[in-house]
C-alpha cells in the first residue's frame, strides 16, 4: 500500500484536531471544577447562615396574629 502526500496531510490534520479537542475538554473540565467550587462556597455560606440564625430565618416566614 502506497501512502500519498495528501494522506499524510490528512493524518496530521486529524492528529491536530484530536489535540485541540483534548485541550478543549481539559479547559471545560477546569471551568466545571471552578463552577462547582463557587457553588459549593455559596451553599456553605447558606448553611452557615442557617446554623447561626435559623430561628430568625424561620420566624421571618411565620405570620403573627392578624397578619
Amino acid at each position: 500500500m502506497t501512502i500519498m502526500p495528501q494522506q499524510f496531510q490528512q493524518q496530521r490534520q486529524e492528529a491536530s484536531r484530536s489535540a485541540d479537542e483534548e485541550q478543549t475538554a481539559a479547559s471545560v473540565d477546569a471551568q466545571q471544577n471552578e463552577d462547582f467550587d463557587v457553588l459549593d462556597s455559596v451553599l456553605d455560606d447558606i448553611a452557615s447562615t442557617l446554623e447561626t440564625s435559623a430561628e430568625d430565618y424561620v420566624s421571618s416566614f411565620v405570620q403573627k396574629g392578624g397578619e
